[in-house]
């Protein structure tokens, strides 16, 4: 269920700013790029998540 959460909000959040910023330049919204953003994102979420320690180093 997270790993479904967590792609959703990334493809919602990643398609409202694609779109924002094609239109700020004048270009063309792509559906399929930012699909495919939101997917490369979601995979760096999930990366950058397993990489940081859950519980904090007890160093004296």
């Amino acid at each position: 269920m997270r790993y479904f959460a967590t792609f959703f909000w990334t493809f919602l959040l990643v398609n409202m700013a694609s779109y924002v910023v094609s239109s700020m330049t004048g270009s063309a919204f792509h559906f399929s790029t930012a699909i495919i953003i939101s997917v490369v994102f979601t995979v760096l979420l999930f990366i950058i998540g397993e990489l940081i320690p859950a519980e904090p180093s007890e160093e004296h």
